[in-house]
């Protein structure tokens, strides 16, 4: 009896940038001297790694209100007067 946290995995009959055989799995495993569900656990944890946003979205971009209410704070904490030296990268 499957519960709620199985899945069912088919193998390819070859290897393909969307799946591969269980034959790889194997060598996968046997490289790793890891299990063939561990090898699965561990191409999925990459995948999201690489593909998943690692932070939740914003809620988007500021209103006017907003950009005018961080210039008024920003403006008063600047430094005020001559500028003594400026530099820049390029």
């Amino acid at each position: 009896m499957a519960t709620a946290y199985s899945l069912l995995l088919k193998f390819r009959a070859k290897d393909t940038p969307f799946g591969v055989t269980r034959e790889t799995v194997k060598k996968i495993a046997a490289l790793y001297d890891l299990s063939e569900t561990e090898v699965v656990h561990m191409a999925l944890s990459r995948l999201a790694k690489d593909e998943l946003p690692a932070y939740e979205a914003d809620d988007g971009p500021l209103t006017a209100q907003e950009v005018s209410a961080l210039r008024k704070v920003a403006a008063a904490r600047l430094p005020k007067g001559k500028v003594l030296r400026k530099e820049t990268l390029f």
